[in-house]
């Protein structure tokens, strides 16, 4: 019932005196009370409280770890798709890559230039050229799993910066190479 409904009692009616009573309406008295809560929290800042208590909770010296990076390198998931490289064959040390081209078609970003030539004698492809363009390269790994003699391979390295644009275009001698991680020592 709302607050501005009156109610008749039954007895009252009969006996010709109608009484008008006010019934209290408890839904208005919580909204005050959350509305007063709100205030409250408004004026002491609760919320901002809280929120400075977890940041200086996390921020006691016991519970901060730092890792000296260049000195030690982080453990990476085993799963990260790093650095890209041109795995050889380890018996002949010709490298696996039958120029198929599949992974130049299933990159999303066309960065990978594959060149070949037809061997007169074997009737097979032959490498020539590789290009990888890691400033382009968004490590998906498309062209890993297109590759089906898994000569492509992204490692888990990870330090790749350059000074220039130049430096992050790699050919083939540097694929079959592979990333050389710099180690640091004090």
């Amino acid at each position: 019932m709302a607050s501005d409904e009156f109610v008749a009692r039954p007895a009252l009616v009969a006996s010709g005196l109608l009484m008008r009573v006010r019934v209290l309406d408890n839904r208005t008295w919580e909204k005050d009370t959350e509305g007063m809560k709100e205030l409250v929290s408004r004026i002491f800042q609760t919320d901002f409280l809280k929120g400075m208590s977890v940041t200086f909770r996390t921020q006691s010296p016991k519970n901060i770890y730092t890792e000296q990076y260049p000195l030690e390198r982080p453990m990476v998931a085993e799963r990260f798709r790093g650095a890209p490289r041109l795995n050889k064959n380890p018996e002949t040390g010709e490298t696996l890559c039958i120029a198929c081209n599949l992974c130049t078609l299933a990159c999303p970003e066309n960065l990978i230039v594959v060149g070949w030539e037809r061997d007169d004698a074997t009737r097979r492809k032959v490498l020539t050229t590789f290009t990888y363009d890691t400033s382009r390269c968004m490590f998906c790994g498309l062209c890993e799993d297109a590759c089906p003699t898994d000569a492509l391979e992204l490692t888990q390295d990870f330090e790749m910066a350059y000074y220039s644009r130049e430096g992050a275009i790699w050919d083939r001698h540097r694929l079959e190479e592979g990333p050389t991680p710099t180690r640091y020592v004090r």
